[in-house]
């Protein structure tokens, strides 16, 4: 029995990017706006234009990049907001503004400072003016599960009548209940009849854990659009993750009643190539795309899972995108075979973005017994975020033992000009990481540093990952990736160095 359409609406560029150690610059954006638009999002919520010269940037580049799916910028309800919006998101094909005003009497009295009168009149009155600009206009009423019910139902009538043809009712603090967002949901259908008419949308955050359970009986009350973000990043705890709520509906139609039209084998790829950008992992056990979702240690589970999966598992490893390990290439491939793996993963690269890939297959193929799928899936993801190179790492020599100080030499080259420096460190890294701070002239911190194998074998790739810390409180994430781990380490070091620059240039 097919069942109503649920709406996706991604905000993984905007929420989930406004919280801590999750910035991207605009390379990485790209990127994973391309990968959501590729798994089938419905509408993408690009940033916030107004917020910064970089937003608009972000938001006007990808409203002109995506075609196949609705492109959004997020406006506060003033005339100011929601031109910038306008500007920003106008070279869509198909654009919209989201505009939000605060409805709840805690953030009326002590955010807003506004009455109950004030607060409809300029919802009205700005989101008539955003439908005069833009066809697709969203009202959000923020707070909207803490807010009086009676006002909350003339908001949503008022914007509905001004043009608004989605309204969101957001659980803002995450302060709802599963029995609560369903109730919640089917009373402002009855107190406000036009929301049967509009696309009506949830958005739960994650303060008690609880904003998927929440979404999906919002659905179950009557929403037909789900506001989340890939991995549940976002403010805070965090949002919905889009994943979890998918792959419910996915799974039990039979309660839900309701579909959405994702593919859900991009599942596994979006999540890793988010972790990719950010550095930031998902716990082991976390839901759909954790390492430990379909692993089985138990004796009796191992037991189950090999006479019939369903004995333990509700959904199968590939309808989410995990294939096995399975060797695919060796350093005797040709370009034409590597170009067929790539597309059977699903990548599509211009001859130039083949050309780099494929250099850095065979360079890979060379030191590695086996490549592995994952292996190939890391060098793209890595490739295909890559800012320009300010500086680039020519060589390096690090001297270490028991009865030694660490010592790194290390030689950047910056355009045609090569600079060597050493310093010294209380281990191998901490010298090689002294000595790039040393040549590029700058106090940068090491705020984390993880190193992870990509497949298994000795001879695995070293995927690692550092955080910087400006002197100016920015951080930033570098990636690195080589068979050898100390390599990896500076690489890493040295990409995050380069997006520093990158972004202090745009």
């Amino acid at each position: 029995m097919k069942g109503k359409h649920i709406k996706i609406f991604d905000t993984t560029l905007r929420d989930g990017e406004q919280s801590p150690g999750f910035s991207m610059n605009l390379r990485e954006k790209i990127e994973m706006g391309k990968q959501l638009e590729r798994m089938g999002v419905d509408i993408i919520e690009a940033g916030f234009a107004i917020s910064s010269p970089g937003d608009f940037l972000s938001v006007k580049t990808l409203a002109e990049t995506l075609k196949e799916c609705v492109v959004a910028s997020l406006a506060r309800a003033t005339k100011q907001d929601i031109d910038r919006a306008w500007e920003a998101v106008k070279g869509a094909e198909a654009p919209r503004i989201h505009l939000f005003l605060a409805t709840s009497p805690l953030h009326m009295q002590y955010k807003l400072k506004m009455t109950e009168e004030q607060v409809l009149a300029q919802a009205i009155e700005m989101t008539r003016y955003a439908r005069q600009l833009c066809p697709d206009v969203e009202f959000s009423a923020e707070d909207a599960t803490r807010s009086d019910r009676v006002f909350l139902a003339k908001v949503i009538e008022g914007v509905i009548s001004a043009g608004a043809g989605t309204v969101n009712l957001p659980d803002t603090v995450g302060y709802s209940t599963p029995s609560e967002s369903y109730s919640f949901f089917k009373e402002m259908h009855e107190k406000a009849p036009s929301l049967n008419h509009v696309t009506a949308s949830c958005h739960c955050l994650n303060e008690l854990g609880l904003a998927t359970a929440n979404s999906l009986e919002c659905v179950r009350g009557g929403a037909t659009q789900i506001e989340c973000t890939v991995n549940g990043i976002g403010e805070r705890a965090g949002n919905a993750a889009m994943e979890e709520l998918i792959m419910a509906l996915h799974v039990r139609k039979d309660v839900f009643g309701a579909e959405t039209k994702l593919n859900t084998t991009e599942i596994m790829r979006s999540s890793n190539l988010l972790s990719r950008i950010t550095g930031m992992k998902v716990q082991a056990n976390k839901a759909i795309v954790g390492q430990n979702a379909f692993a089985h240690e138990s004796g009796i589970h191992q037991h189950g899972v090999l006479a019939n999966a369903e004995t333990y598992e509700i959904m199968t490893p590939e309808s989410v995108g995990l294939t096995k390990n399975n060797l695919v290439l060796g350093k005797h491939s040709g370009k034409h075979a590597f170009q067929e793996r790539l597309k059977t993963l699903g990548y599509d690269l211009s001859d130039d973005e083949l050309a780099v890939a494929f250099e850095k297959f065979k360079l890979l193929a060379d030191k590695k017994k086996q490549v592995y799928d994952m292996d190939i899936e890391a060098i793209i993801a890595k490739e295909s975020v890559q800012v320009p190179r300010t500086f680039k790492l020519e060589r390096f020599v690090i001297n270490c033992g028991t009865s030694i100080s660490a010592t790194a030499a290390v030689s950047l080259s910056k355009g045609a000009k090569l600079t060597e420096r050493m310093a010294m460190g209380s281990g191998p890294l901490s010298a090689a990481f002294n000595t790039i701070n040393k040549i590029i002239g700058r106090t940068l911190v090491l705020e984390d540093f993880k190193i992870n194998a990509v497949t298994e074998g000795e001879d695995a790739q070293g995927d690692a990952l550092v955080h910087i810390r400006t002197e100016e409180n920015v951080t930033y994430t570098g990636r690195g990736l080589s068979t050898d781990v100390v390599e990896a380490s500076v690489m890493a070091y040295i990409n995050a160095v380069n997006k520093m620059f990158y972004a202090e240039r745009e």
